[in-house]
């Protein structure tokens, strides 16, 4: 059975998104002390590679702050996976 081009699309999207948070765990697990807070470090340095690939600073803080505003809904409220 062939998929249809969206549901191709969306599988990409979520891979795509799995695939940087997984590298970004390690990224933080490996942390060898030389940023203080490396989640702010890898955030700022994806926010500045979106920004080099043409997307605008709207385009990003729209796309981030709709991010962070729907987090509560997915989480159900809780601050952090158990």
């Amino acid at each position: 059975m062939e998929l249809d081009k969206e549901t191709v699309w969306s599988t990409n999207v979520i891979d795509a998104a799995h695939d940087f948070a997984e590298a970004v765990r390690r990224l933080c697990d490996e942390n060898p002390s030389k940023f203080d807070d490396p989640l702010t470090k890898i955030m700022n340095d994806t926010m500045t590679e979106l920004w080099d690939r043409g997307f605008s600073q709207t385009e990003i803080r729209q796309a981030f702050l709709s991010a962070v505003g729907d987090l509560d809904r997915y989480s159900g409220g809780e601050e952090r996976r158990s």
